[in-house]
């Protein structure tokens, strides 16, 4: 399974996408559940019989790709323990407009007290994993699509399991966890060598360090300083191509910058192994899903 130099070691290479474990992803549930719920559902208590008991069903209004059912039961769950939710399609999976996606079933109340929540985080998250599966569609097998940092506060580690869910490949997933070097890290150290050679210095020979690079001749100065792997950073096609050529093979090469579903083909047409794209999680659009009570 392709996997990048800097893919987390906490977050799994690309799917199927296993279950987030209960012990990341129940925190950060709860505290989003503690933001819109507060002490109480005013409405709910207001308007529903708390004896009345039903079913759920959280549907598709369009074409997606599926990231997120776990999450959302997930929701309901720590919304009241009373509510079986039944997941109706996997995370990763095609599914076609008025596709069931998961069913609930138990006390109407803490249902509509959970159904916002789960549907915000449902939408957003198959919506990044549709993003992300078109953009590996385009990719055509050429390179492989990763993530960056460029998500929503509070959600990475939801948003990168979308990308995942959609055939993509993690990035690094914070600071702590790999060493890219960027442009203004070159310019505080003096040059991209003294930058990857302290890099590698400092954090030694178990992490990977990546290094921008903006111009050909400093591909060489990169590679002979020890670098891992390079980011071709805002190059155009005949540029990338030329770049790759002068990697020969030394290193794996990402290539970055406003990569787009109509650029993403011309780019991992260049060879480079990697194309990261900030688009797949700080601008997909949600996908439209419904919840009904049967």
């Amino acid at each position: 399974m392709v996997r990048h130099p800097l893919g987390s070691r906490l977050v799994p290479a690309p799917g199927p996408s296993p279950p987030l474990a209960p012990d990341r992803l129940d925190p950060l549930l709860r505290r989003l559940l503690e933001e819109d719920v507060g002490t109480i559902d005013l409405t709910t208590a207001a308007c529903i019989d708390a004896t009345a008991t039903g079913t759920a069903v959280v549907a598709t209004r369009e074409a997606a790709t599926c990231a997120g059912v776990t999450v959302a039961a997930r929701c309901f769950e720590l919304v009241d323990p009373r509510l079986r939710p039944a997941p109706l399609a996997a995370d990763g999976a095609a599914v076609g407009a008025g596709t069931p996606l998961l069913r609930i079933t138990g006390p109407v109340a803490p249902i509509l007290t959970g159904e916002r929540l789960a549907l915000n985080l449902f939408q957003r998250l198959c919506g990044i994993a549709t993003l992300t599966a078109r953009f590996v569609a385009a990719a055509n097998g050429g390179a492989a699509i990763c993530d960056t940092r460029k998500t929503t506060p509070g959600l990475r580690l939801l948003e990168k399991y979308a990308v995942r869910c959609g055939g993509g490949v993690s990035h690094r997933f914070g600071l702590f966890d790999g060493i890219l070097i960027k442009d203004n890290h070159i310019k505080a150290c003096g040059s991209v060598a003294e930058a990857v050679v302290r890099a590698r210095q400092h954090a030694g020979a178990e992490v990977a360090v990546e290094v921008e690079v903006e111009r050909l001749e400093e591909i060489d100065e990169a590679i002979e300083a020890g670098a891992d792997a390079l980011l071709l950073d805002n190059m155009p096609p005949a540029t990338l191509r030329r770049a790759v050529k002068e990697v020969g093979g030394r290193c794996p090469t990402e290539a970055s910058g406003g990569v787009t579903l109509e650029t993403v083909a011309t780019v991992a047409a260049t060879g480079v192994d990697f194309i990261s794209v900030g688009a797949l999680t700080h601008s997909p659009r949600a996908i439209d899903l419904t919840l009904e009570l049967e």
